[in-house]
């Protein structure tokens, strides 16, 4: 089993910057200013041939409004989840009251505890490390996250008081990933929660909350997923904070990571026009859809609602549509019903012989329309991937099918195979005509038998 290490400390010490540092990523968001990572994140690292699993947290020792508080427990949970922890001080800041209350707290978990010093490139280990002496610690590190200078051998000095694993890792097991998206304060941590059955990420009636995309694995009845809790994203032009731009960018790095796409609706604020383009972006990635509608249970016009959404989304006919409550969790059941069946459509091979039959029987039922005055010729098709299932339709003239007619073939291939959940692709390849760009010249033997012929045509005049 792969030992957990968790880093602590107070804000802005540098914490996410030495998990990116450590599990070779980006995917910690790091920007200088207090308090931006919330919930925990978790990574995997590797040094001198030895794995560990590695927890970022937020910002401990700080007290205020009830977000802190929350980012304090999440911390906790992390600590208590740990086989050591990484103790995070800032060296150019230097020993703090906060350091200090921080050390003797940590020390009621009784478990191995590393004081590392960041940021102290340029500067001598033992003259960065001496007021930090005060806090009791037997081994001190100083380090450069930012540089990555000293990491190998805290990491080397760190494991070593961990027995070896006598067999290999086994290998991660692939599942379903499934991002959750929305904007802000529609309810997506609240649903990652009742998702999970536990309190795993901050949930709280504020737009905002969330500022990273958290990767969280489990298992329901035998099948593995993994839930990605994502920022709110806005409108552009309601973007100001750097940060938040940042987030944004790592909600539709989200979507590509994903598998199925659940994008989340308020429904007493309906689906808005940044709801209709965030909708856009994800059928664009090509992501597998289920579209949740939040906060169901206290809406009075259920009907009215049902038909407004109904009528405003028209054109995502093929995404199922649950009314959930995710406070409550009615309806949040249903969802992964819905997960494993766009998951498989959107993963489905289809025999090559099986989909020229049905796309033959398609045409002679509802033959192509002409193309100035010619006869559009669909000849065949075959599969050209999956997540999104992409047809190759190959014929003459196929380039000038009007919309319609490739809507048709989509919904007789969704039909006919079961491809509920996830868009379709459509590639046509039209067929070279191998006299295209030629001049019609004649051989001599034609010429004389042309000239003959007009001859023999002015005679009978």
């Amino acid at each position: 089993m792969l030992p957990t290490i968790t880093i602590v400390g107070r804000p802005n010490v540098g914490k996410s910057s030495l998990f990116n540092a450590l599990t070779r990523t980006r995917d910690a968001l790091v920007a200088d200013q207090p308090g931006l990572t919330r919930d925990r994140k978790i990574g995997k690292g590797r040094v001198g041939g030895r794995d560990y699993w590695l927890i970022d947290t937020g910002g401990l020792g700080e007290e205020g409004d009830t977000i802190l508080e929350h980012i304090t427990e999440q911390a906790l949970l992390a600590v208590k989840e740990a086989d050591c922890v990484l103790f995070l001080v800032d060296g150019r800041a230097g020993l703090t009251s906060v350091d200090e209350n921080l050390s003797q707290n940590l020390r009621q978990f009784n478990m191995p505890i590393y004081l590392v010093i960041n940021k102290s490139e340029g500067i001598q280990p033992e003259i960065i490390s001496a007021e930090f002496h005060r806090l009791g610690f037997r081994e001190v590190f100083a380090i450069s996250a930012a540089h990555q200078q000293g990491i190998t051998a805290l990491m080397e000095n760190v494991l070593s008081s961990f027995p070896e694993s006598e067999t290999a890792p086994e290998p991660e097991q692939a599942g379903i990933k499934v991002a959750i998206m929305g904007r802000p304060n529609v309810g997506k941590s609240t649903l990652v929660n009742r998702m999970l059955g536990y309190e795993r990420v901050i949930a709280y009636d504020k737009p905002g909350t969330t500022r990273d995309s958290i990767f969280i694995p489990f298992e329901r009845d035998g099948q593995l997923y993994t839930l990605i809790d994502t920022a709110g994203v806005r409108r552009r032009a309601k973007v100001y904070e750097t940060v938040e731009k940042f987030s944004i960018i790592k909600a539709f790095h989200a979507i590509e990571a994903s598998n199925v796409v659940i994008m989340l609706l308020d429904a007493h604020e309906g689906i808005t026009d940044q709801d209709t383009n965030l909708l856009g972006q994800i059928i664009d990635s090509g992501r597998a859809l289920v579209i949740a509608v939040n906060k169901w249970d206290g809406v009075s016009d259920s009907e009215e609602i049902r038909r407004n959404l109904n009528r405003k989304l028209h054109f995502i006919d093929f995404a199922k549509i649950h009314f959930i409550s995710a406070l409550h969790g009615s309806g949040v059941g249903n969802l992964f019903n819905s997960i494993q069946s766009a998951w498989q459509a959107a993963h489905r091979e289809i025999n090559t012989a099986r989909l020229n039959q049905v796309l033959q029987k398609a045409v002679s039922t509802h033959p192509p329309p002409l193309v100035r005055g010619r006869r559009v010729k669909l000849r065949y098709i075959n599969q050209g991937g999956t997540n999104p299932p992409r047809f190759l339709i190959h014929g003459n003239q196929v380039k000038s099918l009007p919309s319609a007619y490739k809507r048709y073939l989509i919904n007789v291939l969704r039909t006919t195979f079961k491809l509920e959940g996830t868009p379709i692709q459509l590639e046509f390849r039209q067929g070279e005509n191998p006299y295209e760009g030629r001049k019609n010249v004649l051989t001599p033997h034609q010429q004389k038998k042309r000239k003959r012929l007009i001859q023999h045509v002015k005679k009978k005049k």
